[in-house]
C-alpha cells in the first residue's frame, strides 16, 4: 500500500474520529499548541523588530543573532529541557517559541527598515511623532513583510508541535509516534496528512489576511520576499 492508501484509509476509519484520543480531540490539542508559542513569539518579535527597524540600532547583531537562532534543534531543546525541567508547560512551549521568532523578527525588522525614506520624511514633515510615524506609516507598509513572518513561524510551528508528543503529550504528532512504536503505519500516514492539510490551511488563512490587510498595491512586497 502507498504512503496515501494508509492514511486515508486510517483517516476515513469511523472509529478514528470518536471518543478519546480522537482526531477531533487531537487536532484541537495541536492547534493549542501551535497557536500559544506562535503568540507568545509574535508579542516578542514584533515590537522587536519594529523598533529595531525604525532606529537601526542594533541590526546586525540582532539579525545575525536570529538566524544562528535557527540552528538551534528544536528535538534536542526539547528533550534537554525535559532532562532539567521535567514534563512542565516550558519544555515543549520554550522550543517552539524559539523557532517561531527569527522568522517574524528578520521580516518585521526588514519591512520596517525598507519604507522609503521619502515616505519617511513627509510624514515627519506633517507632523507627525515617531510613534505616529511607525503606526500610521511604517507598519502598514511593512505590513506584507509582517505577514510573510508570521506565515513563516506559523508553518514552522504547526509542523514541529508535532514534537509535543515525545514527551507524553497530545496533538497530531501523537498518531504518529504511538504508530511507530506500534509498527502501525495507518496512524503515522494518516498523522502526517493532517498535518501536511492543517499548514496548507495555514497558508491559506494568510492568504485570506493579506488580502483583507494589505492593499493591493503592496502585496507584491510580500510576494517577492517569500
Amino acid at each position: 500500500m502507498s504512503f496515501f492508501s494508509y492514511a486515508w484509509d486510517w483517516i476515513t476509519t469511523d472509529a478514528n474520529w470518536h471518543g478519546s484520543g480522537s482526531i477531533p480531540q487531537q487536532l484541537v490539542a495541536h492547534l493549542g499548541y501551535s497557536g500559544l508559542p506562535l503568540l507568545i513569539a509574535a508579542l516578542i518579535a514584533i515590537p522587536l523588530g519594529v523598533l529595531i527597524g525604525h532606529t537601526g540600532r542594533g541590526a546586525v547583531f540582532v539579525v545575525n543573532l536570529a538566524n544562528a537562532w535557527r540552528a538551534i534543534p528544536t528535538l534536542g531543546l526539547l528533550i534537554l529541557l525535559a532532562v532539567y525541567l521535567g514534563f512542565t508547560l516550558f519544555t515543549w512551549l520554550i522550543p517552539l517559541v524559539v523557532l517561531a521568532i527569527p522568522p517574524i523578527l528578520v521580516n518585521v525588522y526588514e519591512g520596517v527598515a525598507g519604507v522609503d525614506p521619502g515616505v519617511k520624511d513627509a510624514a515627519k514633515g506633517m507632523g507627525m511623532t515617531p510613534w505616529q510615524q511607525v503606526i500610521r506609516v511604517e507598519v502598514p507598509i511593512a505590513m506584507p513583510l509582517i505577514l510573510v513572518g508570521l506565515r513563516t513561524g506559523a508553518i514552522f510551528v504547526v509542523a514541529t508541535a508535532t514534537i509535543a508528543a515525545y514527551i507524553g503529550l497530545g496533538g497530531l504528532g501523537r498518531f504518529i509516534i504511538d504508530g511507530l512504536a506500534n509498527t502501525q503505519y495507518g496512524p503515522v500516514a494518516g498523522g502526517a496528512l493532517l498535518v501536511v492539510i492543517l499548514a496548507l490551511l495555514v497558508l491559506g488563512l494568510f492568504s485570506l489576511l493579506s488580502r483583507l490587510l494589505v492593499p493591493a498595491g503592496l502585496r507584491g512586497a510580500g510576494r517577492d520576499n517569500q
